[in-house]
């Protein structure tokens, strides 16, 4: 018998997912175990794997499409099978969950199959291929539907044409000649997560901000020595990810999570290191990061940054933190702030590392200097405890080879 294949949910925080590339073809013989296609969702492009033995039969959802969790993408069953009852009894589920989120008039019994499955419906003397929900849609809001190019099969404009649709935006100066124009582009599922969790941070936590001033002449000394001895080259953020840790300990109260009716101080240390890839911002978890020395965080931290960039993280990878550090020194920036990172009470924003002149002892002297601001959420940590927190970090990197006993 034919099984509908829906979308699962593969992070806590999934909603909606986009299929980048289908593996298998219809007319292909799966079996369970097998890589259906490679999913898109708001942390990371992970596999989807087939838990159905059979033929696929149809493949309904479109690469490159947002598909909502739980809803149909293939069906699997026996070869020559009609699959079409099945489907259009989904197609009637999800259609009335449609008409339902949006209060529409319609009855259902006015929406048919048609929606998804009739291919042509007469919209005016143009027979326009439009279903009845698209139409009612346009109408709705005004849109003239000969405008629409239909995403649907052979050209047939569906509801999700008429929710994407923008008018082109193209206008020439009569005088001039030239054209105001530009692009858009869907937001990737990455994207919508990054801008929920940062806005819902930036409203609900009170966030202040704390700017310290860190001489690293000695930090960047050392870091020279210890790269002629470490297997892996270790960078400055790895040295701030270290020295944040053993400061976390003196600290724990930094260390911690509002949770509404509770506040969790956290006896374990885990990192969250921000990594920048092509659609927006991942943050990769380096656990119990006070038990490890600078080599073996330095080497967790870059097999991150590959897996990173080639969308290979996986959900644990990016679960458990208790601290965020995030770095823009690579990119010339001195001093910033950053939002915090649920469901840290903390995170500490920093900058590069910059030649400037200092006083040493009574004397005018060409010194390497590093600004680190901490956001912290006001309702778990109070100035006192950032600021003794930061002090703590300033004579760590001060005095490096204290990161070393």
């Amino acid at each position: 018998m034919a099984e509908l294949i829906r979308l699962p949910k593969m992070s806590d925080t999934m909603e909606e997912g986009v299929i980048v590339k289908w593996n298998v073809k219809v007319g292909d013989t799966v079996k369970t175990g097998d890589i259906l296609a490679d999913v898109e969702t708001d942390k990371a492009t992970m596999e989807l794997e087939n838990f159905v033995k059979g033929t696929v039969l149809h493949l309904k959802a479109k690469e490159g499409e947002a598909t909502p969790v739980d809803s149909v993408i293939a069906v699997i069953g026996q070869a020559g099978e009609d699959y079409s009852v099945l489907l259009n009894g989904a197609a009637t589920s999800e259609i009335k969950a449609v008409a339902s989120s949006k209060n529409e008039t319609t009855p259902i019994s006015e929406i048919k199959i048609a929606e998804v499955l009739q291919p042509i419906i007469n919209s005016g003397d143009d027979r326009i291929k439009a279903s009845p929900l698209a139409k009612k849609l346009a109408q709705d809001k005004g849109i003239d539907i000969q405008n629409i190019n239909g995403s649907g099969d052979n050209g047939r404009i569906i509801m999700r044409d008429i929710e994407n649709y923008t008018p082109s935006a193209q206008t020439t100066s009569a005088s001039s000649g030239w054209v105001e124009s530009y692009d858009e582009v869907n937001v990737s599922q990455m994207r919508k997560t990054i801008a929920g969790r940062l806005a819902e941070s930036k409203f609900t936590a009170p966030h202040f901000y704390l700017t310290m001033e860190i001489n690293m002449d000695k930090a960047m000394e050392a870091r020279e020595k210890m790269n002629d001895y470490s297997d892996v080259k270790i960078s400055v953020n790895d040295m701030v990810v270290k020295a944040s840790a053993v400061a976390l300990q003196k600290h724990p109260a930094v260390n911690s999570s509002w949770l509404g009716t509770k506040i969790r101080y956290n006896h374990h240390i885990h990192i969250g290191v921000a990594m920048a890839v092509e659609d927006g911002l991942l943050v990769p978890v380096v656990r119990f990061v006070n038990h490890k020395n600078l080599s073996a965080i330095s080497s967790e931290i870059k097999a991150y940054g590959i897996k990173a960039k080639d969308k290979k993280l996986q959900p644990v990878d990016w679960q458990g933190n208790t601290f965020t550090i995030s770095n823009l020194g690579m990119f010339g920036i001195e001093e910033f702030t950053a939002i915090i990172n649920p469901p840290d009470a903390c995170i500490l924003a920093v900058g590069g590392v910059k030649d400037t002149v200092g006083v040493v002892n009574g004397e005018m002297k060409p010194v390497k200097t590093m600004k680190v601001t901490l956001s912290c959420d006001h309702r778990v940590v109070d100035g006192v405890v950032g600021s003794k927190f930061l002090n703590t970090l300033k004579e760590l990197l001060e005095e490096p080879v204290k990161l070393l006993v």
